[in-house]
């Protein structure tokens, strides 16, 4: 039986094209946790102020329903960056695995200037690595440098899998 996975990491890191990559790959579905936010919150972000956890409660929990379908597999990009976030996902899918797509703050920028028109500005970045808790021994989840191609990522995310999750 297969996990779901969730494709984790800062704004600009990649998670949704490793994540919709990683799907194809995997011949699972694939959702964008962009897509479960409220308009409310796109607001938020595109007028540069950071989501606070009252924001995100509602938007995680939509999002761990869809993994929760999910649970003999799909891949989620989404940023999950506080360890509660993770926790939030695991109660609704406790076998999920989350793939961290890390990288220092200058290759994440210069991957973010180059998506223009994201409702998430270069500004917010910041925030965001000042959030972002790394994954911890308690969790189900891998680290991958994104400083790399996608097709090395997904390659990387796959021999990593545990056995038989890639069938």
């Amino acid at each position: 039986m297969r996990s779901p996975v969730v494709v984790m990491g800062v704004s600009g890191s990649g998670k949704s094209t490793v994540g919709a990559a990683l799907a194809q790959r995997l011949r699972v579905p694939f959702a964008d946790a962009d897509d479960f936010h409220s308009a409310e919150n796109i607001a938020k972000m595109s007028a540069g102020q950071p989501l606070d956890d009252d924001d995100r409660r509602p938007w995680l929990e939509s999002i761990g329903v869809w993994l929760a379908e999910h649970g003999d597999g799909g891949v989620m990009s989404c940023s999950a960056l506080k360890h509660e976030y993770r926790d939030r996902l695991r109660g609704h899918e406790p076998s999920v695995l989350f793939a961290h797509l890390a990288g220092s703050v200058e290759v994440i920028a210069r991957r973010q200037a180059s998506r223009p028109g994201h409702f998430m500005p270069t500004a917010l970045l910041r925030s965001q690595f000042e959030t972002l808790e790394p994954l911890t021994s308690d969790e189900r989840g891998l680290t991958v440098d994104v400083d790399q191609s996608v097709d090395a990522i997904v390659d990387e995310l796959v021999a990593s899998l545990p056995n038989g999750e890639e069938n």
